[in-house]
């Protein structure tokens, strides 16, 4: 039966909106299909670890208590011995000279005012000739500067100087004690106890970790730093006088401060540099209570041999080395690997972490960077680029047309 021109009409406008239908569906599906987002590449990250220098055992001296510290550094890399306050003896004055500096600054090479000595500071040298202490001759109308009085106050040890130093600085020795206390509460030094400017007293005393401390306050101080480190210099009057630390310049040691008294036996705040793979390691450490100088040098050069072995350079990272791979939905891989090489001079017993941090991928080239491998040793943090292995394409027009967007079908 031939069809009627009703039905010819229905069977057009299918036809036709059928046509209209496909090609709107096409027009639409293919550019959402080809210019669609890709979805971002899968991430299997490797597991990431760093081996520590392998420890070495530390040469303790033989007696009383000892730390070692890094100068740039506010904890201490290991300790022995009592932790409670010993005596101190002339370590004394490092508080005495950063006191007197606090309320006196001096810049670097700047003498300062000067201090002009009488008859009252000849009674001082008396009193401490009577105690069998150390002493540096004074004559009234002795005139020193500042800088050369804190000379003969931290390199000959000299007890007189160190009490008219701080008359002239605060008044009296009372005054000062309350100056000292105040910068020994500022600096945290709660360990820390001062009676007198000299050291003379066995109730002057502290902690290993406290003077490990204190000797990095006063490396601090440009004037200070020069001052310990000085192992001998003239004066006018006095002629040469000489540091009584006999380890300067012996294996890198550069200060700061020794310290002789019965109740204290012999004792060292010292500061030494040597050199990791052309890194220099500046170290502050300190050796209370040895049986006499001797001893005491022989002591702390056995400590800083073993100090020593316990740094190395490590690699932390290394190019090229494998922290992941990526996976594509259209199969293709790519590695993540570490972009250059990270070193870093280190002691045995600090905690390494590492954390592997990556963008989202989903296509790119061989070298591009792709996120970052975070290095912390101790407190310092490094963060080292992650790039691609190999380079991750485009999966091309038929992928994209064989694998529809979701959200439309």
């Amino acid at each position: 039966m031939p069809l009627t021109r009703q039905q010819i009409y229905h069977r057009r406008r299918i036809v036709v909106f059928g046509s209209l239908a496909l090609l709107l569906a096409v027009l639409i599906y293919l550019p959402l299909t080809l210019l669609a987002p890709l979805e971002r590449a899968a991430a299997k990250l490797t597991p990431f670890s760093v081996a520590p220098p392998v420890a070495v055992e530390l040469t303790w001296p033989r007696s009383g208590g000892a730390a070692i510290g890094l100068l740039g550094d506010d904890v201490l890399l290991a300790r022995t011995g009592s932790e409670e306050p010993l005596p101190i003896a002339s370590i004394t004055k490092i508080v005495t000279a950063l006191t007197v500096l606090d309320a006196h600054p001096l810049a670097e090479g700047e003498p300062g005012p000067d201090i002009t000595f009488d008859q009252d500071d000849i009674a001082i040298y008396n009193e401490y000739v009577a105690q069998n202490g150390k002493v540096v001759w004074v004559s009234s109308g002795t005139t020193f500067s500042q800088l050369d009085t804190l000379k003969i106050v931290l390199i000959e040890s000299a007890n007189n100087y160190a009490e008219s130093l701080v008359t002239w600085a605060f008044g009296s020795e009372a005054e000062y004690l309350k100056a000292a206390q105040a910068f020994l509460t500022e600096h945290g030094l709660s360990g820390t106890t001062i009676v007198d400017s000299t050291g003379m007293s066995p109730q002057n005393t502290s902690t290993t970790a406290d003077l490990v401390e204190l000797g990095r306050l006063a490396l601090q101080s440009p004037v200070l730093a020069q001052l310990v480190s000085t192992s001998e210099t003239d004066l006018p009057g006095l002629g040469t006088i000489d540091n009584t630390n006999i380890l300067l310049g012996v294996d890198g040691v550069d200060g700061i401060k020794t310290g002789t008294l019965d109740e204290a036996g012999a004792c060292l705040l010292f500061s030494t540099d040597f050199t990791i793979a052309d890194e220099t390691v500046s170290l502050v450490g300190v050796s209370l209570g040895a049986r006499n100088h001797d001893e005491l040098a022989a002591d702390v050069r056995g400590l800083l041999a073993s100090v020593e072995a316990n740094f190395a350079d490590v690699q932390l990272a290394t190019a090229g080395q494998v922290v992941g791979e990526l996976t594509t939905e259209w199969g293709e891989t790519a590695q993540i690997v570490v972009a250059e090489d990270y070193r870093e001079v280190m002691w045995s017993e600090t905690p390494v972490t590492a954390l592997v941090t990556t963008r989202d991928v989903t296509t790119g080239s061989a070298g591009e960077e792709v996120g970052v491998l975070s290095v912390t040793v101790g407190k310092k943090t490094a963060e080292v680029p992650l790039e691609l292995a190999t380079s991750v394409g485009d999966p091309g027009p038929w992928w994209r047309l064989t694998n529809p967007v979701p959200l439309l079908f």
